[in-house]
């Protein structure tokens, strides 16, 4: 079988569990050198088990997204361990929530420092990388189905997905005449283990008994359940690949059905 990545450099950010350590792994199955961020100063359980399997295809290097520092070295690091950097997988993120009236400003300064500056930032430092390269690659962006419509509980984390959409957009047009695509994933609802604390605010601010709400979004969803982090991975795959040279400044859903567009 054709490896759809091979020999390609990938960069992941947010890789230590969930969707990140999903499509980490894929990204090795499909042939590419891996080097994977996070912000723990050792790597996680997975990604160690991950290194086990991979030793020469894989590195990871902690990294602070929100510090324009940390994303200089983790660029430098990457590259001097696997070569100029052909696609980036840019999936680091936190969620929050309260009721609108209660958000206050630390908890939007938290989820934009994260959520929308360091997206942004890994994103346009990447692309620099590629340009100065002249390496025609390959940006995913993780965007979620929160950043196509508010919710009550949800205004920050909504607005700052809907904040990468828009940027995907703009450094896909920026980008076109370097012939470096830019392009989004838009999850619905995942059963990652971010989805416990997710939970557990539901229950708080709509007097929900624990684990009821992930049981009601599941069922909500067109398909009838709550994706896997694995069923991002054949999106996250194909735009980093050939198969989707014509294609540009799209963020593809990948819900259920949650979202038609």
């Amino acid at each position: 079988m054709t490896k759809k990545l091979e020999n390609l450099h990938t960069l992941l950010t947010g890789a230590a569990g969930g969707i990140g350590l999903a499509v980490a792994q894929r990204y090795l199955e499909e042939g590419a050198f891996v080097s994977v961020a996070d912000i723990g100063s050792q790597a996680s359980m997975g990604l160690t088990e991950l290194m086990a399997q991979y030793p020469n295809r894989l590195i990871y290097i902690p990294t602070n997204v929100t510090l324009s520092s940390d994303i200089d070295r983790l660029i430098s690091q990457a590259s001097e361990q696997f070569g100029p950097i052909h696609a980036l997988f840019n999936n680091a993120a936190i969620f929050d929530m309260a009721p609108l009236l209660e958000s206050d400003e630390a908890m939007y300064d938290k989820i934009f420092a994260v959520n929308v500056k360091g997206a942004f930032f890994v994103m346009q430092k990447v692309l620099a990388h590629m340009v100065k390269n002249n390496i025609q690659g390959s940006v995913v962006n993780m965007a979620s189905q929160a950043g196509r419509r508010g919710e009550a509980l949800v205004s920050h984390y909504c607005a700052s997905k809907a904040a990468v959409i828009s940027y995907t957009q703009s450094a896909a047009l920026a980008m076109a005449p370097h012939k470096i695509r830019v392009n989004g994933i838009s999850p619905g609802v995942i059963a990652t283990p971010m989805w416990k604390n997710v939970d557990a605010l539901f229950a708080k601010y709509e007097n929900l008994p624990i684990g009821e709400k992930k049981i009601r979004v599941g069922q909500a969803v067109p398909l009838g359940y709550m994706g896997d982090p694995s069923d991002i991975c054949g999106a996250a795959v194909f735009l980093a690949s050939k198969d989707a040279s014509y294609i540009t400044a799209q963020t593809l859903n990948v819900d259920g059905g949650n979202v038609m567009s």
